[in-house]
């Protein structure tokens, strides 16, 4: 009796040892049913082609700005895959040719701030992953940072990196998600509006160093792109209205 008692007890116990093992274990029939559908896709958000689209701007007490356009950009551009352009404003035809290069003359050293602003907004289709643009920084230990603006309009500014090395460097910044209360932090989508959601970039931001912000500073911009989720715009119903009117 004791021994159908202890083969008892022994199965008992490995039954309760097999079952701890496998909780909390995903089922691989069920792995994707319960998550967010995603289509995340490389888009051109601007190629710097388009004369007094940006421009260069210096408080009048901290120096003179100016940019244009200049023929040129980084070789390794042509080893990444070929970005979609879905955006109204966008030609494909556009020969991805140019660049745009900002000169700063500095009147004195300072915690100096200089802004290569867009002339209007410049928006990004579907929820943004990732923001990322050529940049020439000439080997400063200045600090270029990205300006967006979100669903309601509210600006932020992400951080790049240094513009510490020389040549062309693809600076990339990934956007935070919203909060989960949905009304505070970078919001991209609102529940009652499915044709209106994503990003605007703004422009940029250079944080100047004060040890190195004297002198001629010079700065170059090429490829803004963006990794976004397009999985709603794609999806939405052919049909559906659209606001805005």
């Amino acid at each position: 009796m004791k021994k159908i008692i202890a083969i008892v007890l022994a199965f008992s116990a490995l039954a309760l040892v097999s079952a701890q093992g496998t909780v909390g274990e995903p089922d691989a029939a069920s792995i994707g049913i319960d998550t967010a559908q995603q289509k995340l896709q490389v888009v051109t958000v601007d190629k710097f082609e388009s004369a007094g689209f940006w421009n260069v701007y210096i408080m009048p007490d901290e120096g003179v700005a100016n940019g244009r356009l200049f023929n040129g950009g980084p070789a390794a551009k042509a080893d990444e895959p070929k970005p979609e352009e879905r955006y109204v404003g966008i030609d494909p035809k556009i020969a991805d040719v140019q660049t745009y290069g900002a000169r700063v003359d500095f009147f004195k050293r300072g915690f100096n701030t200089v802004y290569v602003l867009a002339q209007k907004p410049i928006p990004i289709e579907g929820i943004t992953k990732t923001i990322s643009v050529w940049v020439v920084g000439r080997n400063y230990n200045h600090t270029l940072k990205i300006i967006v603006s979100d669903f309601f309009n509210n600006q932020f500014e992400l951080t790049m990196g240094k513009l510490n090395f020389h040549g062309w460097k693809k600076m990339s910044v990934a956007i935070p998600p919203q909060n989960p209360d949905g009304r505070t932090g970078i919001i991209q989508r609102n529940y009652h509006y499915n044709s209106q959601m994503g990003l605007k970039v703004v422009g940029f931001k250079i944080e100047c160093d004060p040890m190195e912000a004297f002198g001629t500073y010079y700065v170059y911009f090429d490829d803004l792109r963006a990794v976004t989720d397009l999985f709603a715009e794609d999806s939405r119903d052919e049909d559906d209205m659209v606001d805005g009117w």
